[in-house]
Parts: C-alpha cells; sequence; structure tokens
C-alpha cells in the first residue's frame, strides 16, 4: 500500500535522524525567539517559502496552519492556540498570513460533498449532520476574497474578548511564487 510505503519512509529517515543526532541544530525552546505566533494556510508551497520570506528560523515564531489562514470559530481550536501563545508562550505580536492562489479561494462546498460520496461518505451521514444543526456547505465553504479573508481573520483575533488590546495583530498576504508580502492591516495602528 502507498501509506505503508510514505510511512516505512518517513520512520526509516526518522531513525537515521536520530541516529546521527541531527537534531541538535534544530534545539530550541517552547517559547518563540521573535515572540510572535503567525497563523497561515496549509498550502505545500509556503512549507519553506515562509519562513525564508520572513527570515524565520526554528524556534523563531509559534506557527498554526490551517486551510486558508481562517478563524472561522471564535472559540475553536485557531483561536485557542493564538491565546495559549500569547499567554503561556509569550507571543507578544500576532500574524495571519493568507496567499494568493489559495484553494480555499472561490470553493464551495458541493464538489467537496461529492468527493466525499466517492469516498464513502454516505447521504445519510450527511442529512444527520444538517438535521443536528450543523451547516455542512456553510462550513465547507471558502472565501470570495483573500484580503477581505484576512481582514476578517484579524477582526476576530482582536477582538476577541479574551485577547489582551494591547497585543498588535497584523494582516498580510503572501504570493506563494516569489514570497513577496502585502501589508493588508497594520496592527501597530489601531
Amino acid at each position: 500500500m502507498k501509506n505503508e510505503t510514505i510511512l516505512q519512509e518517513i520512520l526509516t529517515f526518522n531513525g537515521n535522524f536520530v541516529e546521527n543526532h541531527e537534531y541538535e541544530k534544530y534545539e530550541t525552546t517552547k517559547y518563540p525567539n521573535k515572540k510572535m505566533v503567525i497563523l497561515t494556510c496549509m498550502d505545500t508551497r509556503l512549507l519553506e517559502l515562509l519562513p525564508k520570506a520572513l527570515n524565520l528560523g526554528n524556534g523563531d515564531a509559534k506557527l498554526i496552519k490551517n486551510a486558508g489562514a481562517l478563524v472561522s470559530h471564535p472559540f475553536g481550536s485557531i483561536m485557542r492556540s493564538i491565546l495559549i501563545a500569547v499567554y503561556e508562550l509569550q507571543a507578544k505580536e500576532v500574524l495571519v498570513i493568507a496567499h494568493h492562489d489559495c484553494g480555499m479561494s472561490g470553493l464551495k462546498a458541493e464538489p467537496v460533498l461529492e468527493h466525499m460520496k466517492e469516498q464513502g461518505i454516505s447521504e445519510e451521514t450527511l442529512n444527520t449532520l444538517a438535521f443536528s444543526g450543523i451547516d455542512i456547505k456553510e462550513w465547507l465553504h471558502g472565501f470570495d476574497n483573500v484580503t477581505d479573508s484576512v481582514k476578517h481573520s484579524v477582526g476576530i483575533i482582536k477582538q476577541h474578548p479574551l485577547m489582551p488590546k494591547d497585543v498588535p495583530v497584523h494582516g498580510l498576504v503572501i504570493d506563494p511564487k516569489t514570497g513577496k508580502l502585502d501589508l493588508i492591516v497594520d496592527g501597530y495602528n489601531g
């Protein structure tokens, strides 16, 4: 099976990594050196590009990733992670960094639901969720404009009742080809 091959490749590499003490060059503490927490997208193009474009090394920032760099619920796991970074892990600033050409841009729920059905999720399961009050189409919907999406997520974070008012929350959009950052919200100015 393909997954077993991928897993075995990872485990073999990891065994060599540990045996050769390659981890030593990455040793740091749990506190971010640059005192920031970043919410960004899970896009594969950002895995190495984003840290390089921001001059970040291992240990410099808390990094939270999800589809679209979205804060979709004020009391979900993303917001909880941001608050923990601020209150317990010495983060003093928050950056929301979305990107151009995002898969969540213009994402409609219908194709996702069709793919779910193709993979064995039954109509009965979807109906149970709907009858339980879950709007699965809204939950799966992406965003229409990346700039507006960043402003929205920054607003949720900044206005959260548990977020300290003196913590700057910045909003940016990165180009996944060049790494160029566009400033959308300057958290130092309100």
